[in-house]
């Protein structure tokens, strides 16, 4: 399960990028510095570790990680949160900002995905593609229902980015009433008129061609400096167009063995 991608889900056959579960503490330190140099070092947000994003939660969770073949370099990671897992760490991590109990309504398995990053160089699609068909990997594999997470959008202009985002997020993506969550800390209202035309993040945009719904207003994350909006995926509703990428099994079938287990 590996390729090069001109669209963000539309595979070559030359294969560039490797997607596996961390199998080592350090493949999982890798992830680890890879989040901490993204979200510290670019996005400025207050962590505690020296170089290291690490919390409570990353000990019960899978690692996804995404490998440059030419250069050996982690380039891209995620982690998943199961539901069976999650009790032992206090809990999903979305909790700790939104009320879950939509979630704990949901019929079927869930599962969570969070603190997603790719590198800044490698942002036009490809690699995100390639993390996308490890997730869906483990959803095949595992039998899981609903999908979710945070995607954030970064407040680095004042916020004046994000409010025209959510504006097309509330047009367009917006979850039924009944599938609503309330964030704990709301955005504040823009205090000038939002941008126009702002293109979505690369993580919301990848959660929206799959069919996924934002379930209602963002989370301020002042750590992060960043909104973050609570997507859920419905994996038997999703965009006909993608869903043969997402689950087919011509994707799974290379996939490596380190994403079976």
């Amino acid at each position: 399960m590996s390729a090069i991608v001109e669209s963000p889900f539309t595979a070559t056959p030359r294969a560039r990028f490797e997607v596996s579960f961390a199998q080592t503490a350090a493949e999982v330190l890798e992830t680890q510095r890879l989040r901490y140099r993204i979200f510290a070092g670019e996005l400025g947000a207050q962590l505690k570790g020296d170089g290291i994003d690490c919390d409570q939660y990353d000990r019960f969770c899978r690692h996804l990680m995404v490998r440059d073949t030419l250069s050996g370099e982690v380039i891209a990671c995620t982690r998943i949160l199961t539901d069976d897992q999650a009790p032992h760490a206090g809990g999903f991590y979305s909790s700790g900002e939104f009320d879950l109990a939509m979630v704990d309504s949901l019929p079927g398995r869930v599962m969570e995905i969070g603190r997603t990053c790719v590198d800044a160089e490698y942002r036009g699609g490809a690699a995100i593609a390639t993390l996308w068909q490890g997730i869906a990997a483990y959803i095949t594999g595992h039998g899981f229902d609903y999908c979710f997470g945070c995607a954030s959008i970064g407040l680095e202009d004042g916020g004046s980015s994000a409010h025209a985002i959510l504006n097309q997020i509330r047009g367009k993506y917006l979850a039924p009433e009944y599938q609503r969550v309330r964030p704990y800390i709301r955005l504040p209202a823009a205090d000038h008129r939002p941008t126009d035309k702002t293109r979505l993040p690369p993580l919301l945009k990848a959660y929206v061609s799959l069919g996924a719904k934002a379930c209602g207003e963002p989370y301020w994350d002042r750590d992060f400096n960043c909104a973050d909006v609570f997507m859920l995926l419905d994996v038997s509703e999703l965009n006909p167009r993608y869903a043969r990428h997402f689950l087919g099994r011509e994707t799974t079938a290379a996939e490596p063995t380190s994403l079976a287990a």
